[in-house]
């Protein structure tokens, strides 16, 4: 504010000094008192450019420093968010936010505060100065102005609408673009370049259209400010002029008169790109809060156990129910299980039987409809989230790998974790002799999401990033389906080899990977309908000893 204030009153006060050299030389003076107003003029001049450049450099520098802020606040926020939120909303979409949408809030907070804050200023002083001269004068010429704020109002609607229409079509350019790019096997492999193209191309003119409709608004705006300052002037020539020639005011007056006009052309015709810019950013702000004030429903609150630091893996399960929608049906239904500490769960059934939905609520990725889950006797809303999924080990069905090294991706849940920790976890999960072929072992950049390895290379990398934590509670959703019988047999010998404290749940529809669990659960339609141990399963000659039949004859036939 202070190196605005002193920038606009050493701009406005040159027409000042121009009046008063004029009026001189009119009046006959030294050539050296000319060269005097020159320096002076000079001077005024380079200390405005100074003050203009701290002004800038002030509030652009401010104004990067809350980008950054926002972009970061963001992102930890959308790391908060549960995974009912990413089933809503697209990864383009999210991404435009953090980019284009915060670009346009960054323009509002440097260039469009300090050009409105400074406008208005300046305005007050060139106004002021025109009044201390001649005051009948100034409200003739400025009797076009109101004009320029009545046709503002008239268009401010149109552009943050329009603004607010095109920055949803930017997110849907940038999802489609992200989707295609991911999703590029698919479109290949189904032949599908030409009509994802067309289709890319149609959102594009889309966008396009909106850009053009906004463009011409703010060109109308522009268009429109100008002939209304120039009508300012024609006022000014004609009105000064003739104050003029009846010597009520003298020509040093009518010149000053004329370069506070033209001053003022520049900052009333910027109000067209400083609406333009508010609005813009009024509607892109809106668009980032739509994220930012979404709640995480699963959080630690005033129920939460700070207290509590450590898990032993105790884990009860009472008369749990899940469902998705109020209205939907239940995904589990009366869920009751113990799972001792140090114990090993083995979990079977058809595919949607709500397997992976349990392991989700024992993570706490989401909420039972009803009942409890108690880890080592406390409810699992009173273990701070950190805690609890600290001491979880976790392999989705879904294996996800990052775009950087192997070895980045088996300590992501480690970072503390040196290179014998690494080869220690792959060892177990047998990724590590799959490494040593590779040219660069363990610094081989995967692709994104991992796409330069096999299926079962994914998986057992993604082992060992839960191996290496060495955790309290191991949970393997179906971790074995990409690799054959003797690497899965391999594998669970050796976290068999694991610390005995540890609580293992193990999903899969292979028998041999469970069969030597302490206690095994069938789930149908959301129930237990058998448990026991395999040889308890086996003698009840249900869906657990059908499918240990059924697996029994497909390795004959593969031996055969």
């Amino acid at each position: 504010m202070l190196y605005i204030l002193l920038s606009n009153f050493l701009y406005t006060i040159s027409p000042w000094i121009l009046k008063n050299l004029i009026d001189d030389i009119e009046d006959g003076i030294e050539v050296r008192i000319i060269g005097y107003y020159a320096l002076a003029l000079v001077g005024i001049s380079f200390l405005h450019l100074i003050f203009r450049y701290l002004v800038r450099y002030t509030i652009i520098v401010a104004s990067r420093r809350i980008e950054y802020n926002i972009r970061n606040d963001y992102f930890l926020h959308l790391l908060k968010l549960p995974m009912k939120f990413y089933q809503t909303h697209r990864t383009g979409d999210l991404m435009a936010r953090a980019t284009n949408d915060l670009n346009a809030v960054r323009a509002v907070l440097g260039p469009g505060i300090m050009q409105g804050i400074s406008n208005v200023i300046f305005l007050i002083f060139v106004i002021g100065m025109m009044f201390s001269l001649d005051v009948r004068l100034t409200l003739i010429v400025l009797i076009p102005f109101p004009f320029v704020t009545i046709i503002s109002r008239l268009l401010i609607k149109y552009i943050f609408e329009i603004s607010k229409k095109k920055q949803a079509k930017y997110s849907d350019l940038t999802a489609k673009t992200q989707e295609n790019i991911a999703g590029a096997r698919v479109v290949k492999a189904y032949v599908q370049e030409e009509n994802e193209a067309e289709e890319f191309r149609e959102l594009n003119e889309e966008y396009f259209d909106l850009n053009l409709r906004l463009t011409k608004i703010h060109a109308t705006l522009m268009s429109t400010i100008s002939f209304i300052m120039g009508s300012g002037i024609l006022i000014l020539i004609w009105a000064g002029g003739a104050l003029v020639v009846n010597q009520t005011i003298s020509i040093g007056d009518l010149v000053a008169f004329t370069v506070w006009i033209g001053m003022l052309m520049g900052p009333m015709i910027s109000i067209g790109w400083i609406i333009n810019i508010f609005q813009q950013g009024a509607s892109s702000m809106e668009r980032i809060n739509e994220i930012l004030n979404y709640e995480p429903f699963i959080k630690d609150d005033e129920s939460t156990d700070h207290t509590i630091c450590e898990i032993k893996g105790d884990i009860r399960l009472e008369n749990l129910y899940f469902s998705y929608n109020k209205d939907s049906d239940y995904i589990l239904r009366d869920i009751n299980l113990h799972i001792p500490e140090g114990s090993t769960l083995g979990i079977t059934g058809h595919t949607g039987c709500g397997k992976s939905t349990l392991m989700n609520i024992i993570c706490r990725t989401i909420e039972p409809s009803s009942g409890r889950v108690m880890i080592d006797g406390n409810d699992i809303k009173k273990i701070p989230i950190k805690v609890l999924r600290d001491h979880i080990g976790y392999v989705p069905q879904e294996t996800f790998l990052f775009s950087e090294s192997i070895s980045d991706n088996i300590s992501f849940g480690a970072r503390s974790a040196d290179q014998s920790d690494i080869v220690k976890a792959a060892n177990i999960s047998t990724i590590h002799l799959d490494l040593q072929e590779f040219p660069e072992a363990y610094k081989t950049v995967v692709g994104e999401r991992g796409i330069t390895l096999s299926g079962g290379q994914k998986q057992r990398t993604a082992l060992a990033r839960a191996i290496i934590k060495n955790p309290t509670i191991l949970i393997l959703d179906d971790a074995f389906s990409s690799v054959d019988s003797d690497t899965e047999n391999h594998i669970l010998e050796r976290i068999e080899s694991m610390p005995d404290h540890q609580t293992r749940i193990i999903i899969s529809q292979r028998i041999s990977a469970i069969q030597e669990a302490d206690n095994i659960i069938v789930l149908e339609d959301g129930q237990i309908r058998e448990q026991g141990d395999h040889q308890q399963l086996l003698a009840l000659n249900g869906y657990y000893a059908n499918l240990h039949q059924k697996q029994l004859l497909e390795e004959a036939l593969e031996h055969m």
